[in-house]
Parts: C-alpha cells; sequence; structure tokens
C-alpha cells in the first residue's frame, strides 16, 4: 500500500517533469546570459567604430586566427607585442609556417640585448599584432606595460595594427579597464613571469613600488591614430588574462 495517493509511476513521471522544467530553467538562463554576451559586444563594436577603429568580430580563437591570416600579406614582417591571446591561439606558428617573418621577443634562452633588439624590430614591422588588457564599451583600448614597446608599437609605427581580444577584455569604461588592469590582468601576469611583487603573491593591487613593477606606462587609445590603422577583432570567448 502506497504512502500517497498516486503510484510509483505517476512519482517518477511529476520528478521527470520537473526535471525538464528546471532543465528549460536553465536553458532559458544560458539564452539569457548569451543575449546579455551579445549586447554588450555590439555596443563596444559600435563604439569602436565610430572611434575610428575597423572592427570584427570572431566566435571562437579558431575563427579569429583565420581572419587573421585574411589581413596579413603573405610577405609583410609581423612584429608580436607581449599577449598570451595572441599565442593561445596559435598565430606565430601559423604566420611561420606560411613564411611571413615574425619577430616576437618571448623566446626563452635569449639576452636583454637580444630582446631589446628584436622590440625594435616589432616597432618597424609592417603588422603588429597584440590584445589589449582592456577594451571600453564607449570604444577605448587601455593598456599598460613595463616596457612600453606594446604600447609604443599600437601608437606608432606598423602602419597596421591588429588587436585581438576575448570578451573577458571588455569593461564599461577607462576607470573600470584601468582597475581590471591592476587588479585581474597585472598579478596573472606577475605570476606566470615570477616576478616579486606583492599582487603576485596575493593576487590584487596594493599600489606597490617594487623593483619588479609592472604598471610603469599606461595608455588610452581614445580613436584611431592618424597614421596608424588599428583594426580590432573581439572574440566570443575568454582568452589570455
Amino acid at each position: 500500500m502506497y504512502l500517497f495517493d498516486y503510484s510509483i509511476e505517476e512519482e517518477l513521471s511529476r520528478k521527470t517533469n520537473s526535471l525538464s522544467y528546471l532543465l528549460c530553467e536553465v536553458v532559458e538562463m544560458h539564452e539569457a546570459k548569451k543575449w546579455y554576451i551579445n549586447q554588450k559586444i555590439s555596443r563596444t563594436l559600435a563604439a569602436l567604430e565610430k572611434n575610428g577603429f575597423q572592427t570584427f568580430f570572431a566566435s571562437s580563437g579558431k575563427d579569429a586566427l583565420e581572419k587573421v591570416l585574411t589581413l596579413i600579406p603573405p610577405r609583410a614582417k609581423v612584429g608580436i607585442g607581449g599577449s598570451v591571446t595572441v599565442r593561445e591561439i596559435g598565430l606565430i606558428e601559423a604566420l611561420s609556417a606560411r613564411g611571413n617573418p615574425v619577430f616576437h621577443h618571448w623566446q626563452k634562452g635569449i639576452s636583454s640585448e637580444e630582446i631589446t633588439t628584436i622590440m625594435k624590430q616589432e616597432l618597424n614591422s609592417d603588422v603588429f599584432i597584440t590584445s589589449s588588457n582592456a577594451v571600453t564599451e564607449d570604444g577605448k583600448l587601455v593598456n599598460t606595460d613595463q616596457t612600453g614597446n606594446r604600447v609604443a608599437s599600437m601608437i606608432f609605427g606598423p602602419q597596421k595594427v591588429i588587436v585581438i581580444a576575448g570578451i573577458n577584455k571588455i569593461v564599461r569604461d577607462v576607470t573600470e579597464g584601468i582597475q581590471r588592469i591592476k587588479n585581474v590582468a597585472t598579478p596573472m601576469n606577475s605570476k606566470r613571469l615570477g616576478q616579486k611583487t606583492p599582487c603576485a603573491t596575493i593576487g590584487t593591487c596594493t599600489e606597490c613600488d617594487a623593483p619588479d613593477k609592472s604598471c610603469r606606462v599606461t595608455t588610452i587609445i581614445e580613436k584611431k591614430p592618424i597614421k596608424t590603422d588599428i583594426i580590432v577583432i573581439l572574440v566570443g570567448e575568454e582568452l589570455g588574462f
């Protein structure tokens, strides 16, 4: 005799229907999240275009890689800035395999003098590729360097600059962008580099004055520089720091 006035089959059916309802809620939440992200991306792309940047959207890192390869002539000299994003999508390998001369200073076993030489080659390349620490919804690029070579190359030198940024880099405004740099990107980069800074230990900025301090040069590119063409590719997944 059952303690309830319905059978085991009815109970299983009730639970199945309840599970289906919950799954529908999850799907709706997922669709709502996608809608929210798409709105953010659309606002950012429109604002970047208004500020003179050429823009593209790539749904994945793989799509971004394919798009970048179409934007670079086969014989063009390519400089690569310090960027985890660029390396995550396999761009250096793809360009080298195609025959493009590629200059990048993130190489093991080279001297400080060799690094400086390569940085200058990056600055004099035909195309410079990097990411951005933050891309604001009102169409600005916010970046912080230790040496300044990356931000210098983004502003003047190479005729064409390609910026690849995942959706994790999108922020509301410059203030939020600087906070992201100090409390998200820099702690992870400092940890990756083994730097002896407070943020590499506790994961957040303390406004330190450590010898290894990464936050030394900050730039805000508000509009496309007159003599430099900047292409921004926003990618619909998280990339880099």
